[in-house]
Parts: structure tokens; sequence; C-alpha cells
């Protein structure tokens, strides 16, 4: 599944995109993969982000980029803190961006670039502080 959806290249461009996403930013960006089926991909995004752990960080500004390619499903995940100080459409020009590139069969290129505005919106809330640590791996994440 890993190397017919993403090539080890584009692998490498997604885990370079989120570490300079969050160079700018306290906030923590994951991308997981999801080989199986579900009825719930909501259910199923929120089941993810807690088995990452992404629920536990500092400031609870965790963001989950969770995609089915078998189900042609995308959904973004945000934690509490970053869901009380921004409005309730906050990720939908995210979602709408990625999921262009994804109809266009550019999954990476959308990852990547979805990834980059995340950063930046989270930039405005969560900035950088000298004495922030990656509390999360910036490696994709597969299941």
């Amino acid at each position: 599944m890993e190397e017919f959806f993403l090539t080890d290249k584009q692998q490498k461009k997604i885990v370079e995109a989120i570490q300079k996403a969050e160079r700018n930013t306290s906030g923590e960006i994951r991308v997981h993969i999801d080989a199986d089926s579900s009825q719930n991909h909501v259910e199923t995004s929120i089941a993810v982000f807690h088995s990452l752990k992404m629920n536990e960080t500092k400031h609870r500004n965790g963001v989950l980029f969770h995609l089915c390619p078998k189900d042609h499903n995308f959904t973004i995940i945000g934690d509490i803190g970053i869901n009380e100080v921004t409005p309730h459409d906050f990720w939908d020009e995210i979602k709408r961006t990625v999921i262009s590139k994804f109809k266009k069969g550019k999954y990476a290129k959308g990852l990547t670039q979805g990834i980059k505005m995340a950063g930046e919106a989270l930039q405005e809330h969560f900035p950088y502080q000298k004495d922030d640590t990656n509390e999360l791996p910036d490696e994709i994440s597969w299941s």
C-alpha cells in the first residue's frame, strides 16, 4: 500500500513540509494513511488522533491529516486548543485545497500544500517559542 500510494521521495517531501511548518509554530502536525475502509471517517480519525497521542501536547494544538485512499476520504482533526481559538470553518480552505490536488492524483502535492497552509494558520494562534520542543514524530504513520 505505502509504495503504491506514495513514493519514498514523496514521503520525504511530506515529512520535510511538516518539519518546515513546525519551525514557525508550537503546533504539531501529523499525517496518517489508513489502508482500511471505514463507515465513519471522522470517528476513525479521532481514534487515530488519540492513538498517536496527539491530544497530549502541551498546548493541545495537534493537527492530524488523515487519509483513507481506499475510500477516497480526507479528514483534518484539530485538537481542543486550536478549536477553542479558531472559527468553526477554520480547516475548510485547507481541506478544499488538498482535495482539489487529490482529484488530480497529486497526493503528495496536496498534502505538502495543506501542511504549509496549516503551519501558517497555526503560527497566528500558536507562534513558535524558543523553548518549544518537537513533541510528536514528523514521520507519516500507516495502518
